[in-house]
């Protein structure tokens, strides 16, 4: 008997619990939970939405595939919900080939859409008993409680879900997701629309979910989101993805500049900038160096010290995944919309 036929069944961590081939098993720890390569989906006569986009998620992260409204985030993370089927490309789940063999890992998969809605005239523990069922699921009062607790709608648990806020709707799509205590959770757009409260309440909730092991897969147009809670970024444009690494990575390779902050000084100090030769420019009461090479600031930090101008304070501060985005597309983006 080959090695592909010896059937066994994998508990490492208590994250693998079904029986597959050792092979596919190894390879799944070895490559990542997620394996991505060229996938593509076209729709005539030209648009393509995904353009053989490649990329791997290892267990355990937060990984985020960041770009504007069309920028092809959701068509992709539907082909990895097994929503739709790519025109071209592979990819693996689990080790498993999505677009033959999705029903093995359904179960352990959970997913909040985009536009999702909750059940009008259902309460919290009613649509989670009901989703339970879906799965096939025997869940008691108590564990249905503690789920609606853990997301922070215990203050809630008696209301309508057609009465709920925004905020409070996307926490109950996040149970609703949780119910089968998937191993990988997909969240598109999660805190589209929110106020910054419940968008600061959903970043909790999603950091909490990664602790607990889970590996999560986040769609966002938010640049601070992704800065503020992905291990891992995946920038999307037209369909393909024009940059990928972690926060520090992108910061580090597509940001600009960093600039030393003069707290407290006025327009004298950029004139005397000015004289040494250094360019500077006010900012909302500062003044503002930029350094297109870190090496240089503790030159930098020098100069300045030498010269004769009284400031408050003196720090440093790199760019954002908003200059970076700006860096590579070359316009902002507000809300999803690239504007000039």
């Amino acid at each position: 008997m080959s090695e592909a036929e010896i059937w066994q069944i994998e508990e490492d961590e208590g994250l693998i619990t079904q029986a597959y081939p050792r092979r596919m098993a190894k390879r799944e720890l070895k490559d990542g939970i997620i394996e991505v390569e060229r996938l593509s989906k076209h729709y005539p006569p030209d648009l393509k939405a995904v353009d053989e986009i490649s990329f791997t998620i290892k267990r355990g992260q937060i990984f985020s595939l960041l770009g504007p409204n069309g920028a092809g985030k959701t068509t992709a993370v539907e082909i990895l919900e097994g929503l739709r089927e790519p025109t071209s490309g592979s990819a693996r789940i689990f080790g498993v080939d999505i677009s033959h063999d999705y029903d093995k890992i359904r179960k352990r998969v959970g997913i909040l859409p985009q536009n999702f809605e909750p059940f009008e005239m259902l309460r919290p523990l009613e649509a989670l008993e009901y989703w339970a069922h879906l799965f096939n699921m025997k869940k008691s009062n108590k564990e249905l409680l503690e789920l609606i607790e853990s997301v922070g709608l215990g203050g809630k648990k008696d209301a309508m879900g057609g009465k709920m806020s925004g905020g409070e709707k996307r926490k109950l799509g996040i149970a609703m997701s949780l119910i089968n205590d998937p191993e990988l959770l997909f969240l598109d757009e999660p805190t589209t629309g929110l106020d910054p409260k419940a968008r600061r309440d959903l970043w909790a909730l999603i950091q909490g979910i990664k602790k607990r092991g889970a590996t999560v897969v986040l769609t966002t147009h938010y640049l601070d989101e992704a800065e503020k809670l992905s291990d891992d970024v995946a920038i999307m444009n037209k369909g393909r993805v024009i940059a990928r690494g972690t926060p520090d990575q992108l910061i580090e390779q597509y940001g600009k500049e960093t600039y030393i902050v003069l707290v407290g000084v006025g327009q004298t100090a950029v004139e005397e900038l000015a004289k040494r030769g250094i360019t500077s420019h006010r900012e909302n009461g500062n003044v503002v160096v930029p350094v297109s090479n870190p090496r240089e600031l503790r030159t930098m930090f020098a100069k300045l010290s030498s010269i004769q101008v009284e400031f408050k304070d003196m720090y440093t501060r790199r760019q954002t995944l908003e200059d970076v985005f700006l860096n590579l597309v070359g316009q902002k983006m507000d809300e999803g919309v690239l504007r000039a």
